[in-house]
């Protein structure tokens, strides 16, 4: 019986006069908790929301700094001039085929290296530590790592050992100009391999250990063991490591800009945004370009949180 039913006089007498009825405590409302979340939500929102705002205001805008007295609303004939433009047309497919490429050689020496480091043997720990390494160097420097240290037709590494084995006689072959796209993915698969090592690494560690010693006790050898259980247990990680490497690769410039400078048909579409802006000094065409690489990569990360879901999921099981 709750207590508004009772007569005045009976409330009176239970709490006394002058005193008010008890009220329950409200629990402390969903703000409270957030508050101090804010000032990280406000300074995301200024440092990425914003620009992004007004590079897109900007990229249905007439705005080319050679042309200042034609400037104005533009509607959408910027994307339909980037639709229809050979040459980003061209730099889509480059950027495709250096995604493609970079992601899936990664991947493959990522897992072949994950299975080596995930076996116990002396000395593993400084093993893993120097096969991080490359992904912890910064962009530019592994590209002039690469460009002067490995490609140079005078002093490169790779030169050297052709002279070495082959003598005076062993071909010198510029790498940049002879096989100007095979050497950047080279470079970005050095860069990118211990990335994806470490996931599948993550990965592995995670297996069931007793469906592995169930299967070598039933007599299952090692490729047996590594295609029915080992396999499809890092489908999950294997597909979160092709989409995360897709949108840091998709958005690469510094490999691109140092060893090539976008020549021989290396240019990507981040270069191409690039040269747009700053050698074009097209404003509205660039933020145009830049609009269409946004929603791209935005794709491939709604389809990497959904994979980051779902092994939240299968691990919550």
């Amino acid at each position: 019986m709750s207590t508004a039913s009772l007569p005045d006089s009976v409330k009176a007498s239970v709490f006394g006069r002058g005193r008010t009825e008890p009220t329950e405590r409200r629990p402390r409302g969903t703000w409270a908790r957030r508050a101090p979340l804010l000032p990280a939500l406000v300074f995301m929102i200024v440092v990425t929301q914003l620009p992004f705002v007004g590079t897109l205001a900007i990229s249905f805008m007439r705005w080319n700094a050679l042309d200042p007295a034609d400037r104005g609303f533009g509607g959408l004939t910027n994307y339909s001039h980037a639709l229809s433009d050979p040459a980003l047309r061209t730099s889509i497919l480059t950027t495709v085929e250096l995604t493609a490429t970079v992601v899936a050689v990664s991947l493959l020496l990522g897992l072949g290296t994950a299975l080596l480091l995930d076996r116990r043997f002396p000395g593993r720990g400084l093993v893993r530590t120097m096969l991080i390494t490359p992904f912890l160097v910064v962009p530019v420097a592994s590209a002039l790592l690469w460009k002067h240290a490995l490609y140079n037709a005078s002093y490169g590494l790779f030169d050297g050992l052709l002279r070495a084995v082959g003598g005076s006689g062993a071909p010198q072959p510029d790498w940049l100009s002879s096989l100007p796209l095979l050497s950047v993915e080279a470079s970005l698969v050095w860069q990118w391999t211990p990335f994806m090592m470490l996931i599948l690494l993550a990965g592995l560690q995670s297996r069931p250990l007793d469906a592995v010693e169930a299967a070598r006790v039933d007599g299952a050898n090692a490729w047996q063991v590594f295609r029915y259980i080992t396999l499809p247990h890092l489908r999950r990680y294997l597909e979160l490591a092709a989409l995360l490497g897709s949108i840091y690769v998709v958005q690469n410039f510094d490999a691109v800009f140092t060893l090539t400078s976008g020549g021989l048909g290396t240019a990507n579409l981040p270069y191409t945004v690039y040269r747009t802006f700053y050698e074009g000094h097209d404003y509205g065409q660039a933020s145009a370009d830049g609009v269409i690489v946004v929603a791209l990569t935005t794709v491939i990360a709604t389809l990497a949180l959904r994979t980051v879901l779902s092994l939240f999921r299968e691990e919550n099981r």
